[in-house]
């Protein structure tokens, strides 16, 4: 029995893989027709709280106050809470499937194109409505010191922020972080100066002048939740634009979650302020309640600034809104064109690696939009419609889940499953009630009108099914395999920063090759229990967890090589133990007795997918030509190792052949320059592998064996000019 003794440096991957991480962006960035990951978690966390701040606390509070009076504020603060269903299953979804088109995306591949459709021509038709609202709003602000028709000063902007918008999703968010930036820190002042203001305790003293605390009752304050929840829908914008976060599984649900404490934060407190300030009468009538509020405490500011900055803090609000409205509105028409669902050109993308004909369709849309409806009264309307998606979204989580598809692997999980899912639905459901026949009407024409689309124009074009499919196949019926393949591709493009990790993975892997003897599970997993403590400081019990787990059972990568795979927090590389057995050796493993070969493998479980990765890079080794023969006429460690890495991806010789190292010799591996994406993984020097260490030596008659992308390693074999 042996075990390899090769092994890859935490320092020395470590600069590898930053190395790998510019590569993939590079790469992908040159991808034509795929956009950019350029968003970050500012970013993410800007475009949701832009999204949520405009009508909601410039102009609902005096509405709302109106209809529950004192208990306003505690209106605002549980209708946080009751988003959290839907923003919890956005994020679950936008980790596991991070794509453009967030709703649409999900709904399609969860129930499939007709609820795609639906979702997507839904929230394009909801989100243009609430964008053109919103900048009709601000133009109303600036109307205060510009003297033009709103509606002219909205279409300006419209066109403004699609030009913005075209010329690419960093520039579009660096405005948008600005004016959230503006936007929040004015807010976050007029809270603190409101306290000071109104004095701490008093702020939450119930003020008899507005009556009981729940004016109209409790069917007046629910109604009131209802209207103001609303004001937090703009938070799941960020979903549509998925596709282009770094590091989706972390940023996307962290930017939401801080979003969402950001406004119930001011939301309640903001309210809790203007209801101690303002007078019964005077909140209810005023559409500029927080301008009202202000102009009680800072009056002493010279030159009214005071008050202007709150006026500057509302069109930041409203033009927040307006711009990511605008940015999340136009990746849908691109999505659903990728999937033939619309007319193709609208996946376009542009110089600036922006979807650039669905962002001008989008921009016109709302153009026509301004000039042709009473833009607040649709926009009410069209929040029914969301509601409507975010209880389908709560659904779509269920059947991604009961779906059992083995690629469905959220980087992030909503909680408490599938009880928060059915409070989701409930929620959303009560809510459109709420919001009255009309709000009902609205709903069913726009998803009349999504179905006789899809009927009339896509439903000859695709056969595209959705995973309820698979959840039909477990009660005896059919399934869609196209989907596990697309689940799949995702999970690679989300862990393409990993792309050499199997490489990595196989140089210190830990190889036994086995010539006699009986072998049962338990003895195999005792003996990974001590190479893993003595090559990795694993600890045992991680191994025993992993592997005895009743849920750990083996995969065929071909008729007579086998994988149990698990992934387990308690470990940040993944690690692989290889045992090949002779003719004369026994497996006492149930259908296993057949194999030669049964690999485990142990990895993190961040990036989620990356198992599943290296599995697929294993299998595609495995049933490559000759691989039998090769493998089992290897006698070494060595030789083991070399056959199950990709050729294009491994380089093996003397460094007398390789001039790019010859010159190099004497240096430690920490001193050699090489290609970025490259790494040394094994030294063989008389015979012995030496573990390729930071501070290891070549010597001018090594032989190495080189990891790296196949361009980088080409370099290795040219002559030195």
């Amino acid at each position: 029995m042996t075990n390899s003794k090769v092994g890859v440096d935490a320092t020395a991957s470590s600069g590898s893989e930053h190395g790998l991480d510019n590569n993939a962006n590079a790469a992908e960035n040159k991808t034509e027709g795929k956009l950019k990951k350029n968003l970050t978690l500012f970013d993410v966390y800007a475009m949701s709280t832009g999204a949520m701040f405009s009508s909601g606390l410039f102009l609902l509070p005096g509405i709302a106050a109106s209809y529950t009076g004192n208990s306003v504020w505690l209106a605002y603060l549980l209708a946080g809470f009751l988003i959290l269903p839907a923003m919890y299953c956005m994020a679950e979804l936008s980790t596991a499937m991070p794509k453009a088109g967030g709703t649409y995306y999900f709904l399609d591949r969860s129930m499939g194109p007709l609820m795609g459709t639906i979702g997507g021509l839904g929230s394009w038709i909801a989100v243009v409505f609430k964008s053109a609202f919103a900048l009709v709003g601000m133009g109303a602000y600036l109307g205060l010191y510009l003297d033009m028709p709103f509606v002219v000063t909205a279409i300006i902007l419209t066109i403004a922020f699609g030009l913005i918008n075209i010329f690419g999703a960093k520039e579009t968010t660096m405005l948008q972080r600005i004016l959230v930036t503006t936007l929040v820190v004015i807010l976050i002042a007029f809270v603190i100066l409101g306290f000071r203001e109104t004095g701490f305790v008093n702020v939450f003293k119930t003020d008899a002048e507005y009556g009981s605390f729940f004016k109209s009752g409790l069917v007046g304050f629910v109604s009131t939740i209802g209207l103001v929840f609303v004001s937090y829908a703009g938070l799941t914008k960020v979903a549509s634009v998925a596709e282009e976060v770094q590091n989706p599984d972390r940023n996307i649900p962290l930017g939401m979650t801080l979003s969402l404490i950001t406004a119930t934060v001011i939301y309640t407190l903001g309210t809790l302020i203007l209801i101690k300030l303002l007078e019964p009468q005077a909140l209810y009538e005023s559409l500029t309640p927080i301008a009202d509020a202000g102009r009680q405490f800072l009056g002493w500011v010279p030159f009214d600034f005071g008050v202007i900055l709150i006026v500057v803090a509302a069109i930041a609000a409203f033009a927040s809104t307006g711009n990511a409205g605008i940015m999340s509105a136009s990746r849908y028409p691109y999505a659903m064109a990728k999937d033939k669902l619309v007319p193709a050109s609208l996946s376009k993308i542009g110089r600036f690696g922006t979807p650039t004909t669905a962002i001008i369709f989008t921009v016109l849309a709302m153009i026509a939009v301004l000039l042709l409806f009473d833009v607040a009264s649709v926009a009410k309307l069209a929040s029914a419609f969301q509601l409507l998606l975010f209880g389908l979204v709560c659904i779509a989580v269920i059947v991604m889940r009961e779906s059992r598809i083995s690629t469905y692997k959220p980087g992030f999980k909503a909680p408490f499953y599938p009880w928060l899912q059915i409070i989701g639905l409930l929620v959303s459901f009560w809510l459109i009630i709420e919001m009255g026949i009309l709000a009902i009407a609205f709903t069913g024409m726009v998803t009349i009108a999504c179905v006789l689309w899809y009927q009339f124009y896509a439903s000859h074009r695709v056969e595209r099914r959705g995973a309820i499919f698979h959840v039909h196949e477990r009660l005896g019926q059919q399934r869609y395999e196209g989907l596990e393949r697309e689940l799949m591709t995702i999970i690679h493009d989300r862990t393409q920063a990993e792309n050499l990790s199997y490489e990595a993975l196989v140089a210190r892997s830990v190889v036994m090759d086995f010539r006699y003897g009986q072998f049962d599970k338990d003895q195999l997993i005792a003996i990974m229990c001590e190479k893993s403590q003595e090559k990795f400081g694993i600890d045992p019990e991680v191994i025993k967890g992993a592997f005895l787990d009743p849920r750990s059972f083996f995969h065929p990568l071909s008729p007579s090589v086998n994988i149990a795979y698990s992934a387990s927090e308690l470990v940040d590389e993944p690690e692989l133990f290889v045992f090949r057995f002779g003719p004369r050796t026994r497996v006492d493993i149930d259908e296993m007795s057949h194999s030669h070969t049964l690999m485990f493998l142990l990895a993190p479980i961040k990036p989620a997918g990356l198992d599943l990765r290296l599995v697929g890079h294993l299998a595609e080794v495995i049933q490559s030509d000759m691989f039998d023969q090769r493998w089992l006429a290897a006698k070494t460690e060595r030789e083991l190792n070399e056959i199950l890495m990709r050729d294009d991806h491994f380089l093996h010789g003397p460094i007398v052949g390789m001039p790019l190292l010859a010159e190099q010799v004497g240096k430690t591996i920490a001193e050699i320059d090489m290609p970025n994406s490259c790494l040394i993984a094994m030294i063989e020097r008389d015979n012995q592998i030496i573990i390729a260490t930071p501070d290891a030596k070549l010597e001018l008659g090594d032989e190495v064996a080189i990891i790296g992308e196949p361009d980088d390693l080409a370099l290795f074999s040219k002559p030195k000019i």
